[in-house]
This record gives structure tokens, C-alpha cells and sequence, in this order.
């Protein structure tokens, strides 16, 4: 009787902790510091704990007092378990560099407190009615604002007004969904690095054709946590990292610690200019974390960069430089070559590309006097005021 008893009362205890795991993870898996996985975790010391205690209680020849004791350090074994994990949790969120390093309110035109460029002047090109819709990425969001701001009518131009109760004519919905929203025919010009593959593919099939103005240049940097010892790395030695030939910061003369090379989701700009950086090589496969989906459900997906001392990172320079003061990151040099503005112009720095504002062939002509602007001296001033390297610094 005791031994049924015992794996009734198991099963049971066993029972109501998948129930409240569940609940938990559908309710707080989105939010590790809130407490899912921490409290998920500890439900199970618990009922490892329980189950051990009625084990002991049924099986051994220990007193009232003595398991009372067994309880009490499980109980203190538990709380020391529950705060490492949950101080763990918390460290890391710490470390995770959003994927909006831009906040784009603070860019939002013809708002008294933006951040945006500004001519001397009145621009000598206005738009005053039927207004080109924008998207674009999150980077370059201050730069086509800043046009907004010079050609556009004066309005509220809601950089998240995506959906049709609030939709704007401005917005930034990042690389991958502009270019989506661009062959769907929801937006008519995007600002973005060039298209990766199966974006042309894409486009392809539904029987779009890009139309591409290069309007400015940027560097595409790499960049690892601040009190990494190693500053600069051979294009060659990236190409090697991230195809997984070297994977020891020792050998490229740091400390002798792994190395966790962290890519972005397939379609982001950045992650497209990484695939060009390899040229031939074979892209290794990306860290990867469990992420909610839905009704609480889990998928897999690429893990966002989290700044830990082995790790390396990439974005485009002014995408990463907003990201510095808060992360204590530092850009490396490629070849020996910090990228600034002045060795982008110059072409010293290596790994530099040009970033364009692309419409479709079929409404190219219709947009063509904006665009021409943009490559005009007051468009490409506000390329450089903006922080990018104008096109006739090239």
C-alpha cells in the first residue's frame, strides 16, 4: 500500500506541476525576467523536492524532526536556485542589444524636440499632394525622415502607423517587411541596403522589377563587447569566424575563450551584407534561442546579440554607433582600418556599400523627381547632416 500510495501521490504532484508549468509558459514565456522560465524551473526542484520528502517520509527510518531538517535545506537549496537563475536571467536580458537600437519617435518629423537634419533653407522641391508612401529600415528611418521633414506637408507622420485604422505615409517596418510591402505594392519607395537573393526572387515571382538610386554610402562594421582585448580583424579572419574555421578568440589574438558569432534573421539588410561579405565561403549556422509564438507556443528562432565578452556582432555603422553608449561595445577595425566617415569616403575602410532608395520599374518615372532630389546637393546634405557619407564624397 505504501509503495501505491507513494506513485499515486507522485503522479499527482507531477500532474499539477505540467498544469501550472503550462499556464506560466503561456502567460510569461515572453518575458524571462517576469519570471517564466526562473519560476517554470523551480516548480520542478519542487516537486523533485516533494517527491524525495515522500520517499523519505514512506521508506526511511527518519524522524519528524529530521525530515522537517531534510525540508528545511531543500526549501534553502530552492530560494538560493530560484535567485541564481533568476540573476542569470536578469544579467543576460541585461546584455541583449534590442533590435531597434534607433528609437524612432525621437526622429519623427515635424516634432519640436526631433533629432532630425535640417537644411539652412527651404528645400527647392515640395510634395503637397499625392505623397509617395515610405518605408524602409530601421537605420535609415532619420535619413528619409529628414527628406519628409523637407519636402512633405507639414502632418503627423506616425513611423508605426501600419495598420488601417492608423496608417501613415511614413513608416519603418525594417528591411525584410519593407522590401515585402514594396512588392506587394503597400508602399511605394523603401530605403534599404541592396536586396538579398531571395528578395529578388521574390520579387521575381510576383512580377515586380526593383528600380534602385544609390543615395548615400555606409560601412558595414563588426563589433564586439568593450573589454575585449582584440581591436582590429583581417576580412579574412571574419570570413573564417563565420564560417567556422575559427572559433577560438586565441587565434586571432585574444583571450583563449570560444567564440559566439551572432547573426541577424534571414532578410535584414545586415544580414544580407554579411552573406556578401563571405562571398564564397559557407555561412555557418546562426546561434539560435526558443522564442514564444502565438497562443504559447515555441519556435526557433536566430538569437538576438547579447553582449557577453566571447561574443561578436555586426550592423551598419550608424545603426551601431546609436548602440554604444548603452551596450559598452566597441567597432572593430577590419584590416587595421576603423570605419569612419572619412575612410568610407576614401575607400580605405573595406567592407563599404551603398544604400538606395528603390521603387519599382513600373513607378519609376512617377517618383523620379523625388528621387532626383535626393541625389541633389540638398538631398546629399542631408545624407552627410544625418551622419552617412554622401555620394559625391565617394
Amino acid at each position: 500500500m505504501k509503495i501505491l500510495k507513494f506513485i499515486l501521490g507522485s503522479v499527482f504532484i507531477v500532474f499539477v506541476a505540467v498544469v501550472v508549468s503550462v499556464i506560466t509558459g503561456l502567460f510569461m514565456m515572453g518575458d524571462p525576467i517576469a519570471g517564466a522560465r526562473p519560476i517554470v524551473w523551480t516548480i520542478w526542484y519542487v516537486v523533485a523536492l516533494l517527491i524525495v520528502i515522500m520517499a523519505l517520509y514512506d521508506f526511511s527510518s527518519l524522524t519528524k524532526g529530521q525530515l522537517k531538517r531534510v525540508g528545511l535545506i531543500g526549501t534553502v537549496i530552492g530560494i538560493v536556485f530560484f535567485g541564481s537563475v533568476k540573476g542569470y536571467y536578469v544579467y543576460t536580458e541585461g546584455l541583449r542589444i534590442e533590435e531597434r537600437g534607433v528609437e524612432l519617435m525621437d526622429y519623427q518629423p515635424f516634432k519640436e524636440e526631433s533629432n532630425l537634419a535640417k537644411l539652412d533653407g527651404a528645400s527647392s522641391f515640395k510634395i503637397d499632394k499625392d505623397l509617395p508612401r515610405l518605408d524602409g529600415a530601421t537605420a535609415l528611418y532619420p535619413l528619409y525622415a529628414s527628406f519628409v521633414e523637407a519636402v512633405y506637408p507639414s502632418d503627423d507622420y506616425n513611423p508605426y502607423g501600419t495598420e488601417e485604422w492608423d496608417e501613415s505615409p511614413v513608416v519603418s517596418t525594417t528591411t525584410g517587411e519593407a522590401y515585402d510591402r514594396l512588392i506587394r505594392g503597400d508602399t511605394d519607395i523603401i530605403f534599404v541596403a541592396g536586396p538579398s537573393d531571395l528578395q529578388v526572387a521574390a520579387a521575381e515571382k510576383a512580377g515586380v522589377e526593383f528600380n534602385m538610386t544609390p543615395i548615400g554610402r555606409e560601412a558595414f562594421v563588426f563589433f564586439v563587447h568593450e573589454d575585449n582585448p582584440v581591436d582590429s580583424l583581417k576580412l579574412e579572419e571574419i570570413q573564417q569566424v563565420y564560417a567556422g574555421a575559427i572559433d577560438n578568440w586565441r587565434e586571432v589574438g585574444g583571450d583563449n575563450d570560444s567564440i559566439r558569432a551572432f547573426q541577424r534573421p534571414e532578410g535584414s539588410g545586415s544580414q544580407t551584407a554579411l552573406q556578401r561579405v563571405m562571398g564564397d565561403r559557407k555561412l555557418m549556422d546562426a546561434p539560435v534561442e526558443d522564442v514564444p509564438e502565438g497562443m504559447g507556443g515555441i519556435i526557433e528562432q536566430t538569437a538576438a546579440y547579447t553582449n557577453h565578452k566571447n561574443a561578436i556582432g555586426f550592423s551598419f555603422r550608424f545603426y551601431a554607433t546609436e548602440m554604444v553608449e548603452d551596450h559598452d561595445i566597441k567597432l572593430l577595425q577590419v584590416n587595421g582600418v576603423a570605419p569612419t566617415v572619412e575612410t568610407i569616403a576614401d575607400g580605405t575602410y573595406p567592407i563599404t556599400s551603398e544604400f538606395y532608395a528603390i521603387t519599382t520599374e513600373e513607378q519609376y518615372e512617377t517618383y523620379k523627381p523625388f528621387l532626383d532630389w535626393m541625389i541633389s546637393v540638398e538631398g546629399q546634405t542631408l545624407v552627410e547632416r544625418t551622419g552617412y557619407v554622401p555620394l559625391e564624397k565617394e
